[in-house]
């Protein structure tokens, strides 16, 4: 999974953070943002492999026809159910080593499509 890039948006700075080191770890470029404007301003401009993004800021970059090809997690505390672009949910509080699990997950999907 080298050289895929991801991009991590959350209000939550010290989550971004955490999320961050734990991909750059294992081989990932990890884009960081901390609101949707900046989030999708990274996509337009970074094009990368899949999203990691808070659910309130999903709302925004979600709604974009150019994010709907790309694999999506959804972190949340919420109980929502997934639209058709949002590939993962997963809940508030996770461990890094579970996101890694999930990111892995999403893209071997995804190149299997």
């Amino acid at each position: 999974m080298e050289n895929k890039k991801i991009l991590l948006a959350d209000d939550e700075n010290n989550i971004v953070q955490v999320m961050a080191a734990k991909l750059r770890n294992n081989g990932f470029e990890v884009l960081t943002a901390e609101d949707s404007p900046e989030a999708y301003n990274l996509y337009c401009n970074q094009k990368p492999d899949a999203i990691v993004i808070d659910y309130e800021l999903i709302e925004q970059l979600g709604k974009k026809a150019e994010t709907i090809d790309v694999p999506m997690i959804i972190l949340t505390t919420k109980d929502v159910k997934l639209k058709k672009n949002f590939t993962e949910r997963l809940n508030k509080p996770f461990s890094p080593k579970e996101l890694l699990t999930y990111v892995e997950n999403v893209l071997t999907v995804s190149a299997s499509k």
